[in-house]
């Protein structure tokens, strides 16, 4: 993917019904790009901007940087979320994320 907003518009059709066993909310804010996305069980549920009051997952990021990590160009360490290049709440929860759509 090239452009986060043709990403996360084709999330919902990408989903695997299953992937997670609870409801969870995802708040991503890539720049000037901000979506929250829902997963449950059965399915995904994308939205633009920040819906919810406060999501269980926040990402923070650049939006070149998070399509190199979607893509598996580049695969985030420590260092990244110590040097705040990325900022997360719950970083494992956005390998539960990623492996939803795989």
């Amino acid at each position: 993917m090239k452009n986060i907003e043709t990403l996360f518009t084709k999330l919902p059709q990408k989903y695997k019904a299953g992937a997670v066993k609870a409801a969870k909310t995802f708040y991503f804010s890539l720049d000037e790009e901000k979506w929250t996305v829902t997963l449950d069980p059965a399915m995904c549920r994308v939205e633009p901007g920040k819906t919810v009051e406060k999501a269980d997952v926040v990402l923070k990021t650049s939006a070149d940087l998070f399509l190199k990590m979607w893509n598996g160009e580049y695969t985030p360490g420590m260092g990244d979320f110590l040097a705040g290049r990325i900022k997360s709440n719950d970083p494992q929860a956005l390998k539960t994320f990623i492996a939803a759509f795989e």
